[in-house]
């Protein structure tokens, strides 16, 4: 029977369903586009999912590195979903946060989810970008902003498993495909392999001249301790190893593999894919050996209980936009004009060769001392008008790839491109226009921040916030913690301020807004603390997952009433009861009106007062 074809259009086209993707499309169909998320796997979450089940890392790292105490997690979209995984997995079980994800997707009624269907074929015309400013002008890469470029027409996708043919007409296209499939059928500008030293003058660059070498790709186990020995007889098929082989290797910890379990970046990634899985269960299942029978490990009564058969690719086609993140962007951290969002994590190069390199370290990791800002000019193509992308196939050098290509990193750069995008359909104007100029660049920023996104240094001012122009008092507070910083437009603690109302301690507390006129009122959106200075990571290793609390978060306001008064008379009330999240949209009924907005804060999940970052207010 031959492939069915459909015809399908949206706003919006994302490709990849990565964190980067997920992030990308709940952002743009919360602003009310319509979105079509295509992914190639049965699940979301890329590799973080149950089939290959690394770690979400990110600007986490510094939490560690620091020790400060200060909030360096990141938030918005990922936290969102982190946080309701915590509460809905205290068992840890990898395909619950498969479950997470899906529900997280199909709830939102502006996404259609293809999943099991590949992004194969794309249809493009020409285009010209109209005039735009300086500074798009002085960042493009050689292109002239009056030249010819291309615009995405269709993306065509196929799903085997149903034998359906998918054309796909859309206004914007995200490609968060990781492999940058979508773009490079797109014909978008990319570099695959290293840049040398003087390419970008990176002191880091591991050569001093530019090859097509990459990191390689790793495959992960875990294992159980039984109350018995378990033997173990490798395949005829698995590799060797001694002791000698992995001296530059710890391979201590027996529940959750290793990520040193790499191999392949000296060749092609994506054409040698297939090759570099099978020398990887090579490689992984004689590791294993040596840890069972090649000396004591304190293995005999652990077995293998999941092996992936999907590698966790960690680099393959980079796009260019028009700027080039790099090592001096990381370590400087200059304040982008245009940045929407941050990284921490440190500048961790790989050996391409991997585990082939038994006399190297697998790696060097320069740790950053703060976290750095993102430039917008990162995630659109420089020569696709309509055309954004996010995740580890971003617009960065090698060494600065280093650090971005984590998927902390990666779900922050999905939410900015999702967003960008939506405006950027709104007002019917290209990617490169609507990215870098006044009033758009500024309208996103300002999303972002609402949607609980940290932009380095930058605090929110949204006129139509009327929380901005209300008296603020609260029943009880403490030094540092006073009620005004709820609208202060920082919402996490950073060095020298808490920027949150601490109550004193004991129930209940109360914070209010007090208007000098009625005014009508819809909606109220909270922050609330959620730990930020600590680890929120799902992790099959024991050691890492200790560092995170499975449930909700001990600060979090759990239980409270908001009432609006006009005068004396109470004219709206809404109760919450449970709740763990952070960021939370409180709607009220056919927007009624009043002069006094009050919190009463009844109970926190463990500790014994209130604590609240924001209040937002809108009509």
């Amino acid at each position: 029977m031959a492939q069915q074809e459909h015809r399908l259009e949206a706003d919006i086209v994302v490709a990849g369903g990565g964190l980067s993707g997920i992030c990308a499309a709940l952002a743009a169909a919360r602003m009310g586009c319509k979105v079509i998320l295509i992914q190639d796997r049965p699940v979301l979450g890329g590799n973080s999912s149950s089939e290959i089940r690394m770690h979400i890392s990110g600007a986490e790292a510094l939490i560690n590195r620091k020790r400060d105490g200060l909030d360096y997690r990141e938030t918005g979209i990922i936290e969102e979903l982190k946080l309701e995984e915590v509460v809905a997995n205290p068992q840890r079980s990898a395909h619950i946060w498969d479950v997470v994800l899906w529900d997280a997707v199909i709830r939102e009624p502006n996404i259609t989810l293809l999943l099991n269907t590949i992004c194969d074929g794309a249809a493009v015309t020409d285009d010209k970008l109209p005039p735009a400013s300086d500074l798009v002008v002085s960042g493009t890469q050689g292109i002239d902003p009056m030249g010819s470029v291309r615009r995405i027409r269709y993306v065509h996708a196929s799903r085997p498993s149903t034998e359906d043919a998918f054309i796909i007409e859309g206004k914007f296209f995200i490609d968060c495909t990781g492999d940058g499939r979508l773009g490079y059928e797109a014909g978008a500008d990319f570099r695959y392999g290293r840049e040398g030293k003087d390419d970008y003058g990176e002191s880091l660059a591991p050569v001093d001249k530019g090859d097509g070498k990459v990191l390689g790709s790793s495959i992960m186990f875990t294992a159980r301790r039984y109350d018995r020995p378990m033997p173990f007889t490798p395949p005829s098929w698995a590799r060797k190893f001694t002791e000698e082989d992995l001296k530059y290797r710890n391979h201590q910890g027996l529940d959750y593999g290793f990520w040193w379990i790499e191999w392949g970046g000296q060749l092609d990634t994506i054409k040698d894919n297939e090759r570099i899985r099978d020398e990887l269960m090579a490689i992984a299942l004689g590791v294993w050996d040596h840890i069972k029978n090649g000396g004591d490990h304190g293995a005999d009564n652990w077995a293998l209980d999941w092996i992936g058969f999907l590698p966790g690719k960690r680099e393959s086609r980079r796009f260019y936009g028009d700027h080039v993140l790099t090592q001096r962007d990381v370590q400087e951290a200059p304040l982008f004009p245009d940045r929407i969002a941050y990284g921490g994590w440190p500048i961790d190069v790989h050996v391409p060769e991997g585990i082939d390199r038994p006399d190297e370290r697998p790696n060097f990791a320069i740790g950053v001392n703060q976290p750095y800002s993102i430039p917008l000019r990162c995630l659109y193509s420089r020569n696709v008008t309509n055309m954004f992308m996010a995740g580890r196939n971003i617009s960065t050098s090698h060494v600065a790839f280093g650090s971005t290509r984590v998927m902390g990193t990666c779900a922050l750069l999905g939410q900015a491109a999702g967003t960008a995008a939506a405006i950027a359909c709104k007002n019917d104007l290209p990617a490169a226009r609507v990215c870098v100029e006044e009033p758009w660049l500024r309208q996103i920023q300002e999303q972002l921040l609402r949607d609980d996104c940290y932009l380095v240094e930058m605090a929110a001012d949204d006129p139509s916030d009327l929380a901005r122009q209300a008296v603020i008092c609260a029943s009880s507070w403490i030094a540092g913690g006073e009620p005004a910083q709820v609208t202060n437009g920082i919402t996490r603690r950073l060095a020298g301020s808490e920027n949150m109302w601490i109550s004193e301690a004991g129930w209940p507390q109360s914070l209010s807004l007090t208007w000098s006129k009625p005014q009508t009122i819809s909606l109220v959106e909270l922050t609330l603390d959620t730990g930020l200075h600590r680890e929120l990571r799902l992790s099959m290793s024991e050691l890492i997952a200790n560092r995170s609390i499975r449930g909700p978060q001990p600060e979090t306001l759990r239980d409270f009433n908001l009432r609006l008064y006009q005068g004396d008379r109470m004219v709206a009330e809404r109760q919450i009861r449970g709740n763990y999240q952070r960021k939370l949209r409180i709607r009220l009924d056919d927007q009624v009106s009043g002069d006094r907005l009050e919190l009463e804060a009844l109970a926190a999940w463990e500790v014994d007062h209130a604590r609240l970052f924001e209040v937002r207010v809108y009509s």
